[in-house]
């Protein structure tokens, strides 16, 4: 690696403090809508016991930083690989979400060897230009507006557009939530708009190729981000290495909004075969 590419980051990644040889690892890949911290609130301490959890902040998220000018996802993918190799990780499962999933897909296609299984939860990889256009067309916001929140207006669309059954932040007072904003979402805001732009440009040299790792696709059946049909299309794409879970009456944000079934089947999936080469099952 060319010492320049080192020097130029700033990664954010948070590891297990003591790594228990007898668990495996687990790297938690974060969406837009904030950091890894804010999104995994319902995933840590659950999975915590069951994994050695990795949690990045992808680049200009959290205190990610990068002063190159590549905005792709495999780009993101080899940061996040890279963060991992600076702590000592050869073999890692993941599990990612929406914006995460397409760096995660990435990473699972041009890292085999150091990942074993894929969890993607919600997300759009694969989709056409077309079905992203008529997607964008029936949400009928600015999606850069959308996915990086200004004022609380606009906190409150992502919200509902993403949660199904209740909205935490409805009672919420609006100094409040800009503060929350603020946080979150204002920091590196050219960058984090660049990032939308190359996510929603038409790469019509763009292919997804087939993952060789066993892959779980976790949907909301009520998801208005990437409604359920992109999960149904992903699987056919996938094949038969991949399965599709659904979970009722929940939203696009199923790691917030339904966290008990997302962490469940998270850890038979991953587990299924420790467990079998352990003889508990």
């Amino acid at each position: 690696m060319h010492p320049r590419f080192r020097r130029s980051h700033h990664h954010s990644l948070l590891g297990p403090n003591h790594r228990h040889f007898n668990k495996p690892n687990l790297v938690l890949i974060h969406g837009y809508g904030g950091d890894a911290k804010w999104q995994f609130m319902y995933q840590v301490r659950p999975l915590a016991k069951s994994f050695n959890l990795y949690i990045p902040d992808l680049m200009f998220f959290g205190k990610s930083y990068t002063t190159r000018t590549e905005r792709s996802e495999e780009f993101q993918a080899k940061c996040v690989v890279e963060g991992l190799n600076g702590l000592g990780v050869k073999k890692c499962s993941m599990f990612a979400i929406s914006y995460g999933g397409f760096v995660g897909y990435r990473m699972a296609e041009m890292f085999p060897e150091m990942v074993e299984k894929v969890v993607i939860l919600s997300s759009g990889v694969g989709c056409s230009k077309e079905q992203k256009e008529e997607q964008l067309k029936k949400i009928g916001r600015d999606p850069v507006e959308l996915l990086i929140p200004a004022k609380p207006e606009d906190l409150h669309v992502l919200v509902n557009l993403s949660i199904y059954k209740y909205n935490p932040f409805k009672w919420a007072p609006d100094y409040f939530l800009q503060e929350f904003i603020d946080m979150i979402s204002r920091s590196y805001l050219k960058e984090k708009q660049e990032l939308v732009k190359h996510l929603l440009a038409d790469h019509t040299d763009c292919i997804w190729p087939i993952l060789t790792q066993e892959t779980l696709l976790i949907w909301g059946d009520k998801d208005r981000v990437f409604p359920l049909m992109f999960g149904h299309q992903l699987q056919r794409h996938l094949g038969p290495r991949a399965k599709l879970e659904v979970i009722k009456n929940t939203g696009h944000a199923a790691n917030i909004e339904s966290p008990d079934s997302v962490n469940a089947l998270i850890r038979a999936f991953i587990l299924q075969k420790t467990m079998e080469i352990n003889g508990s099952i």
